[in-house]
């Protein structure tokens, strides 16, 4: 089949927030320890604690912004117990997470080390669900003032003396289950209660985000945005892409057409999600000054067979790539009120970029979708239309055959496009308008030799990105055929 789309290089929408890549890291199975954090006398090879293999990984993928300490962990986190010499730091059981105890060695000091070294900007999550007004108070206090008061000392005292630049602060996380099982109405008047005692200190403004829904709860979003709009700079919205349901969300590895169909199609709920939920702000809120931060995102799947279950580990494969390409697809799409995205989560767990065991890594092709797509960070998004093929699954039920998003920055029209399909090539025409002249194309394909291809620590590069010899390009028109299974990046120039 042959599909024709236009991209319109002199319409855009508006810009791509380049936070829309960031990612999560939480205190969970072993994502902080072992994944980021191995302690200085480790023999693998660090950086003051945090291990160099991850940390270049990282740093490749432009991370503009990185959640912390949670998720529901945030909710029983009690951030004193992460400051002051490591040896004398409180040991806590992590209940949500596996019961397995932690030392507290990553605290508050190592994560803003962490966000340094790799050239991101901190998204801190407090505390609501068993947390004071005072510590969380105390803690905005302890991170951002300069001057003289009890916090801003004890910080001194512990080694920093000059105050972080904290811009992203949550307020709570999943108030509606793990982090305290709240009504709308209960919540609202909390968050109302708890943002006011988190302060501006000097010219540290804080961009205050209040807990937001889960999944399709409007009635959530509604009253959250009738009682305290004006007190928020975003509101979230958390929604995982499960194949099956919570008691049998289904293999990472272990799946056939059918579980690559709905997987790829609850993936694409994401559209509807972000519509509604922004067309009930839209009563409060017609300007689009809150924002929807979707700061927790991706697939979920049944543990990987042998792990702890309460580790939340999984595979990651071509499916997965496919499912990232869809969903950065949908967030540049609503590019006006989506301002922030994280994906769930950055090392071991869930859909995680990088896999670690012992002193070994690899990248996930998740990895390697959002490196491709970081050229779309802080660009001009840019319309287009056209016809995008129909993919069928056994049962007779379509979706989109290609996924497309385009943007322009520095001269450059950068055009990403994913073919749904398991096993159909798409052929496309790609016609460029609103720019002169002949262009060249550049291009990066990701493709498996299989749907469920993923990298082990055996096999770390069987899915990795290539040079994509796939279109044909003639003035401002382009001829493409898209593999099966496949994401792809070209880039246009004069």
């Amino acid at each position: 089949m042959s599909n024709r789309i236009v991209v319109h290089a002199d319409w855009t929408l508006g810009t791509i927030n380049k936070n829309i890549y960031g990612h999560f890291a939480e205190h969970l199975g072993r994502c902080i320890y072992e994944g980021l954090w191995v302690g200085e006398d480790s023999p693998i090879p660090n950086t003051k604690g945090i291990r160099n293999d991850v940390l270049e990984a990282l740093k490749n993928l432009s991370i503009p912004v990185l959640r912390w300490p949670g998720g529901c962990f945030a909710d029983e986190y009690h951030w004193m117990d992460g400051i002051g010499p490591r040896e004398n730091r409180k040991r806590m059981i992590n209940t949500h997470w596996g019961g397995v105890v932690e030392n507290n060695h990553f605290g508050t000091h190592e994560f803003f080390q962490l966000c340094e070294l790799i050239g991101s900007e901190p998204y801190i999550c407090g505390n609501v669900g068993s947390g004071s007004v005072q510590e969380m108070s105390e803690w905005v206090e302890y991170m951002t003032f300069d001057g003289e008061s009890p916090m801003a000392n004890l910080r001194q005292k512990n080694g920093r003396e000059k105050p972080w630049k904290l811009t992203y602060f949550g307020v709570g996380n999943e108030n509606w289950g793990c982090g305290g099982n709240m009504t709308a109405e209960y919540y609202a008047d909390q968050y109302r209660r708890y943002q006011t005692y988190a302060r501006n200190y000097g010219d540290n403004k804080l961009y205050k985000i209040a807990g937001g829904a889960n999944s399709d709860d409007y009635h959530w979003t509604d009253v959250l945005m009738k009682q305290a709009h004006h007190m928020m700079d975003g509101l979230s919205l958390h929604y995982y892409t499960i194949p099956g349901d919570w008691s049998n969300k289904g293999s990472a590895t272990d799946f056939d057409k059918n579980d690559w169909f709905v997987t790829l199609k609850k993936a694409l709920h994401m559209d509807e999600l972000l519509t509604r939920h922004s067309t009930v702000m839209d009563r409060y809120d017609p300007e689009k000054r809150v924002a929807i931060v979707v700061d927790e995102w991706g697939t979920w799947y049944d543990v990987e067979p042998g792990t702890n279950p309460g580790f939340l580990y999984q595979q990651n494969t071509m499916r997965d790539a496919v499912v990232a390409a869809l969903h950065l697809h949908v967030f540049q799409k609503h590019c006006d009120r989506v301002q922030m995205a994280n994906l769930a989560q950055m090392v071991n767990v869930l859909q995680a970029v990088v896999l670690t065991e012992g002193d070994k890594l690899l990248l996930t092709p998740t990895y390697h979708v959002l490196e491709m797509f970081k050229v779309h960070q802080d660009a001009e998004a840019l319309a287009f239309h056209g016809t995008f093929g129909e993919y069928a699954s056994e049962s007779g039920e379509k979706l989109p055959q290609v996924s497309v998003s385009a943007s322009k920055k520095d001269g450059k029209v950068h055009v990403s496009l994913a073919n749904l399909s398991p096993d159909e090539s798409a052929e496309l025409e790609l016609e460029l308008r609103g720019a002169e002249g002949a262009h060249s194309c550049a291009g990066v394909i990701l493709a498996g030799d299989a749907i469920d291809a993923r990298n082990t620590f055996e096999q770390p590069s069987r899915v990795a990105p290539a040079a994509f010899d796939g279109a044909q390009v003639s003035g401002n028109k382009l001829k493409v055929t898209l593999p099966a299974a496949s994401v792809v990046l070209l880039t246009l120039q004069a």
